[in-house]
């Protein structure tokens, strides 16, 4: 594996000769993709000299045992250190292969979030508000931008439905282990007898599709429009505004009446159906592929139970990796690290396995 670091510093020369040529400073798109290979080479180059070096200290402390005339006291010394630098040898060892993982080609990719209320009726939809607040916030705290696609707000609070597109610095990456059932339990402030309702909601990641990943057909597109309605229908405004895109093959429809712009309603529905599709798509190459689909993170299993959130003993538990945590004030505030890296390092794990 480690054959390929032999020639790591003609490469990032290469990478440093592109991003010094001008031209290259037009393409934007192109350019982050050689700033961020960039980086990559450079953080695998460090490592890697860090490798070579604990090595080289491994060999001298090993002479040092071997040596039959060298003094007691510092082969013992050098017995301590090896064990120290076997560790440290393993451990980078481990954080190279990370680094030489396949890249997921969507990890860089915006995310559309979408969320729906399932099982539990006004509970649920309330529970959308709030896991569209978590969310927010944790996507505040990264400095990614989110803006509201679509909704379906209700009179109680909450949402039957709501999506939104977030936009910023490797999101998909960090939010894609997201996909499932996300389970609440808790007392309804119309429960009078204190009894702690289940409820359930769906939550889908899907990354948002550039124009030359997926080309839509626009005669196999079906556009309906009609006046915006807002919690228990009254009107929003008073054009036909709202718009409903049917995509007539799969039968997919979206709908987006937030703007009070028909044209600027028609744009998002097509970008959030250009998403869906490239999901679904995604979804089936991954099936043809992987027969322990529902076995992996991240597999965008949206029928998964994958969490609960318990409110009576503010616990958190996410079901894939057997993780519980007693802070679900702070995690629903959007303090999501906890939650997210545990499972971005099982999913590292697992795709060790596969190269060891």
């Amino acid at each position: 594996m480690f054959e390929k670091f032999a020639d790591l510093d003609d490469k990032i020369s290469h990478l440093e000769g592109r991003l010094s040529d001008p031209h290259l400073v037009k393409d934007q798109k192109e350019y982050q993709k050689v700033v961020r290979e960039h980086a990559n080479l450079v953080k695998l180059n460090k490592k890697y000299l860090e490798y070579i070096k604990v090595q080289e200290e491994i060999e001298e402390n090993r002479q040092i045992l071997h040596d039959e005339e060298e003094d007691p006291d510092l082969k013992e010394l050098a017995k301590a250190e090896l064990e120290e630098l076997s560790a440290k040898e393993k451990k980078l060892d481990q954080e190279m292969k990370i680094i030489l993982l396949p890249k997921d080609p969507n990890d860089e990719r915006n995310t559309f979030l979408e969320i729906r209320a399932g099982t539990g009726g006004d509970e649920a939809a309330l529970f959308v508000g709030d896991l569209f607040r978590m969310y927010s916030r944790f996507a505040e705290d990264m400095g990614w931008r989110v803006e509201v696609m679509s909704s379906n707000p209700m009179d109680i609070g909450g949402f039957k439905e709501i999506i939104a597109l977030i936009t910023g610095d490797q999101v998909y990456s960090k939010l894609k282990y997201e996909s499932g059932a996300h389970r609440v339990q808790r007392v309804p402030e119309t429960e009078t007898q204190g009894r702690i309702h289940t409820s359930a909601v769906t939550v889908a990641i899907l990354p948002e599709a550039d124009e030359v990943d997926l080309k839509i057909d626009m005669h196999e597109l079906k556009f309906d429009v009609f006046r915006s309605s807002g919690p228990g229908g009254q009107s929003v405004n008073t054009t036909d505004s709202a718009v409903r895109v049917t995509h007539l093959p799969t039968g997919m429809v979206v709908i987006c009446q937030d703007e009070k712009s028909q044209h600027k309603n028609k744009a998002k529905a097509l970008t959030v159906l250009r998403a869906r599709l490239l999901d679904k798509l995604e979804q089936e190459r991954h099936d043809k592929i992987s027969q322990n689909r529902k076995s992996q993170i991240g597999s965008g299993d949206r029928s998964e139970r994958i969490r609960t959130y318990n409110f009576p003993q503010g616990r958190m538990t996410d079901h894939r990796i057997n993780l519980t945590l007693y802070k679900l004030d702070a995690i629903m505030g959007g303090k999501l690290e906890d939650v997210i890296y545990p499972l971005i390092a099982h999913d590292q794990a697992e795709k060790l396995k596969d190269i060891q």
